[in-house]
């Protein structure tokens, strides 16, 4: 094969959940003399990174790309984001600051560097610098992307700096651009789409049903009797699911496995690849795919989880796989996050999340989104009694030991203290929440939603059954 044939088989192996095989896939390529090798190892860092949470050699294949080509920007990019990954405050602002010399108003780098800012109050010099530079950038002419990207690091430096205003304004823009790229007609959210899914899922997934998955599995699926190394943490998105995840990375027994995608790619694969869509599609398929699903997900699983006892994955909108989750691995621990809906839905609205969220766009689909997630929850809830456990962002924060020792109780883990001191772990963080996560507990993102009241009405309005 030729050097770009070995490359491509590359991409394709880790679109496919094999990220080993894609490693060796590109150190073919490599070995094979092809041209812009710094491209190359710049994949297997990202593989290394995202994949396998291994940093170290994510590293080692970064820094081979930037000795190859010192001025590559996107391996400047990623070095940085790592470094943030590992709490590396000073060394990704070094990058960052190397990458804008080369790249001068470089947006990503810009607005990545503004996320770093410590902001010591709403007279920070630093910040309200930052703050001129990025709305400097800002009347730039950019695509899409790096725009919205922009208006993010704007918000957040407002928010941190109390101009409430002027955040939600910055925030407001920012997913309005967006809003207006779309296509005549296309929308980022469709709530009678997810109204339906909703209803297929309550539909699908019923005792008897359950019942009869799990008796034709007869515990021939490698996991369907063997559950209990996996620790699910989900939720909606902004509940709190990485603090939870970084306190059980805390014990020793437990290994982070981030928001894995192993579980939604094989769902697809195994259930969703027909004319029948999943859930429904679960009503035709035999034993023998739902016994593939679950070996293949913990095949994925192993290599994150190495040596420890428990490993998690802390993927927040697998609450929608939870039927499909409990009957493939009745043992699995699953713990639900949640926090004040008001406080939660603007976070959402306040994160730069990808397209699959676009709900996040507009206060009244958040709502919406939320109020189906509600839903569905419930439906779980009794489905599985006693099986789903709850942890509460904000009764964490404020009294920290006794939900912490109920969390460990219910992963039938031993008390660890250093879950206590979650914050100084070394895991990596590849969340919204990397810098939130790096701090011991703080109460200041509770009742966050009172400083932006004025703007919230509707939004109260439509989560008033669940306030």
């Amino acid at each position: 094969m030729t050097p770009d044939a070995w490359y491509n088989l590359g991409l394709e192996q880790r679109r496919r959940g094999q990220p080993q095989a894609a490693l060796e896939s590109y150190a073919r390529a490599l070995a094979a003399g092809i041209s812009e090798p710094e491209e190359v190892h710049l994949n297997r860092g990202v593989v290394f990174a995202d994949d396998l949470r291994d940093p170290a050699s994510a590293r080692v294949e970064l820094d081979q790309a930037l000795a190859l080509n010192p001025h590559y920007q996107p391996a400047l990019l990623n070095l940085g984001n790592l470094h943030e990954d590992l709490g590396e405050r000073e060394a990704a602002a070094a990058v960052y600051a190397r990458l804008m010399k080369l790249a001068p108003g470089h947006p990503e780098a810009l607005a990545r560097s503004a996320g770093l800012l410590r902001v010591e109050g709403p007279e920070d010099s630093a910040a309200l610098a930052a703050v001129a530079e990025l709305r400097a950038a800002l009347q730039q002419p950019l695509p899409v992307e790096p725009r919205a990207g922009l208006g993010f690091a704007l918000g957040r430096l407002l928010d941190a700096l109390q101009d409430s205003d002027g955040a939600f304004a910055a925030y407001t823009a920012a997913h309005q651009g967006v809003r207006a790229s779309l296509p005549t007609g296309a929308v980022l959210y469709d709530r009678r789409r997810q109204e339906r899914l909703v209803d297929a899922l309550i539909a699908t997934f019923t005792t008897a049903r359950v019942a009869a998955w799990r008796a034709a599995l007869d515990g021939a699926a490698l996991g369907a009797g063997s559950g209990a190394p996996l620790v699910f943490v989900l939720g909606m998105f902004r509940s709190g699911s990485t603090l939870v995840e970084q306190v059980l990375a805390a014990h020793p027994a437990v290994a982070s496995g981030g928001e894995a995608p192993a579980l939604p790619r094989l769902v697809n694969q195994y259930l969703g690849a027909g004319s029948v869509p999943f859930p429904q599609s679960l009503n035709s398929v035999g034993s023998a795919h739902l016994q593939g699903l679950a070996r293949d997900y913990l095949l994925a699983m192993s290599p994150l989880r190495g040596a420890q006892e428990r490993v998690t994955d802390k993927r927040p909108d697998n609450f929608l796989l939870l039927g499909l989750i409990l009957t493939l691995f009745p043992g699995a621990k699953v713990v639900h996050t949640v926090r004040h809906p008001l406080d939660n839905c603007l976070s959402v609205h306040f994160q730069h999340l990808d397209a699959a969220a676009g709900y996040a766009a507009d206060l009244g689909d958040t709502a919406h989104y939320y109020g189906q997630y509600r839903r569905l929850m419930q439906h779980w809830e009794r489905l599985f009694p006693g099986q789903i456990h709850t942890v509460d962002y904000d009764v964490l924060v404020r009294e920290p030991r006794p939900v912490v020792q109920r969390l460990l109780e219910y992963c039938g883990l031993p008390w660890h203290e250093g879950c206590l001191a979650f914050h100084a772990t070394a895991a990596p963080v590849r969340t919204a929440s990397v810098w939130q996560v790096r701090e011991p507990l703080y109460q200041r993102s509770s009742g966050r939603w009172q400083h932006y009241a004025e703007h919230l009405g509707q939004l109260r309005a439509a989560l008033a059954p669940w306030l």
